[in-house]
């Protein structure tokens, strides 16, 4: 397994790291979230990511049960913060309230006294943004969070973030986690050209398209019984089971078999070749979904490949950021 430093921080990460979204706590029993991560450490990933928000806070408590035990500095812990926790008012968002109490929360559900990485979930336009930094900083000053985060943030929003930081004497972002893969490329546009020029790295969610980019699903089938397709989350999904879609990754078939790859580990060295990207996290329901992503880190994609690629997704890909 390599290993990458986030942004201009000091923080290695493993390039493929381990996220429980759609699986602890939901889709898969404790037992078998267990054995993933078990799987994971085995194959090199020291990175974990999950969120306060994921089914309904049972993947961190499931995610904290998975890790206890483990030597704590041997891995690096990444949680988030904006989605509704609870049903009062300040149970979401960006205010202080929030993320103060949802730090703390976080931190007993994970069974840990500090998080790596501490994320923004998504942009508060509601609350100031100086609070929601002030908020972050004062948590890295008090050693319960050691770095902090963005996920899905614009380019405008990054940059405001490091300027604002920067005028107050807070503690700046060092990453962005955005949705990265071959068939949805919207922040190659604005997001990682602000952020390669500001020192911030891109943690990268859904390098396989949810399982798309597996070639499991079949143009003019229905999807596989117990696939992503037919679990929570399926909405994300939807955008690429389009006859079309599913018809061009496909033809990605000859290409993954000359590089000596499965569909699965094409997907993820594919986002492994931009720079800007730190880690790419996968999900497992099972052990052996972990071991071949992980055969993913280190591939080198020769140029006339990636051509190939870009020419069978040509029609398909989504390049333009949503909304604009």
């Amino acid at each position: 397994m390599k290993h990458r430093r986030l942004g201009r921080s000091g923080l290695s990460v493993s390039e493929i790291s381990y996220g429980n979204w759609l699986t602890h706590g939901d889709q898969i029993e404790a037992d078998a979230a267990t054995a993933c991560v078990r799987a994971a450490f085995d194959s090199g990933i020291t990175t974990f990511d999950t969120a306060d928000v994921y089914a309904q806070t049972r993947a961190e408590t499931v995610l904290g049960q998975a890790l206890t035990g483990v030597r704590r500095e041997s891995y690096e812990l990444f949680t988030k913060v904006f989605w509704p926790t609870g049903p009062g008012e300040n149970d979401k968002g960006l205010g202080r309230k929030h993320i103060i109490e949802s730090a703390h929360n976080s931190l007993r559900r994970l069974g840990t006294d500090h998080i790596d990485l501490y994320q923004a979930h998504r942009y508060d336009p509601t609350v100031p943004l100086e609070e929601t930094l002030r908020a972050f900083d004062d948590l890295v000053r008090a050693g319960k969070v050691l770095y902090v985060g963005v996920s899905e943030w614009t380019a405008a929003q990054i940059a405001d973030a490091v300027r604002i930081a920067g005028e107050l004497g807070l503690d700046r972002i060092i990453s962005n986690q955005p949705q990265y893969s071959m068939l949805y490329r919207t922040i190659e546009t604005d997001v990682v050209p602000t952020s390669r020029n500001l020192g911030i790295s891109q943690i990268v969610w859904s390098p396989i398209a949810q399982g798309v980019l597996t070639g499991k699903y079949l143009p003019g089938a229905p999807p596989p019984s117990g696939s992503r397709a037919t679990a929570a989350g399926a909405g994300f999904i939807a955008r690429f089971l389009t006859d079309e879609v599913l018809t061009a990754v496909q033809n990605l078939r000859p290409i993954a078999a000359e590089a000596g790859l499965t569909m699965a580990q094409l997907a993820v060295a594919w986002v492994l070749q931009n720079d800007n990207v730190a880690s790419a996290i996968v999900g497992a329901s099972r052990p052996e979904q972990v071991k071949d992503n992980v055969g993913a880190s280190g591939v080198v994609l020769e140029p006339e490949l990636l051509a190939r690629i870009d020419e069978v997704l040509a029609s398909v890909a989504i390049l333009e950021p949503e909304g604009g």
